[in-house]
């Protein structure tokens, strides 16, 4: 038997490192004075709910990352998988960074666009690779697209400090 490529703390450690990234420029509960106050959509999502539905998604997309990465090397679509995945935690670390350090509503948006698309891509990849990963990124992408929305409203309806 085949000993597994990527043990279960490797993505373990990718998920700690992502979010302690994340962390830096927004604390521990993120600024919630900085994202209440902008004008939003009605169906914005309360600033307490993002940390508990993240930590969710980044477990369940970890799993999906386990799964596929201890497929065979030669298994069509897993490299892709994998870096449109390596993709996605990067988007995740930065969002933090540009939105919360950087106070850009125009940048968080562009980045959470860019993960809904990657999230997209990791989902159809995940199909033919593995359909439990890919019931994983599903909820990634469902997240996202509320997300997405929201972002963007608020991109378009807001001033932001860091274009000015």
């Amino acid at each position: 038997m085949e000993e597994n490529k990527l043990k279960w703390w490797h993505v373990a450690l990718v998920v700690i490192v992502a979010n302690l990234i994340s962390a830096i420029p927004a604390g521990i509960n993120g600024e919630a004075v900085f994202y209440n106050s902008f004008q939003q959509p009605a169906i914005a999502p309360p600033d307490w709910l993002f940390a508990p539905i993240w930590l969710f998604l980044n477990i369940m997309s970890a799993w999906a990352l386990y799964l596929v990465a201890n497929l065979a090397k030669n298994t069509p679509g897993r490299k892709a998988f994998l870096v449109s995945e390596a993709i996605g935690w990067v988007l995740f670390a930065a969002f933090a960074l540009v939105y919360f350090g950087l106070k850009s509503p125009i940048l968080g948006a562009v980045v959470t666009v860019v993960g809904l698309a990657v999230a997209v891509i990791s989902f159809m990849l995940g199909l033919r690779l593995h359909k439990r990963a890919a019931i994983f990124i599903s909820l990634r992408v469902l997240w996202l697209l509320l997300a997405s929305y929201v972002s963007v409203y608020i991109a378009t309806h807001n001033a932001d400090t860091f274009f000015g």
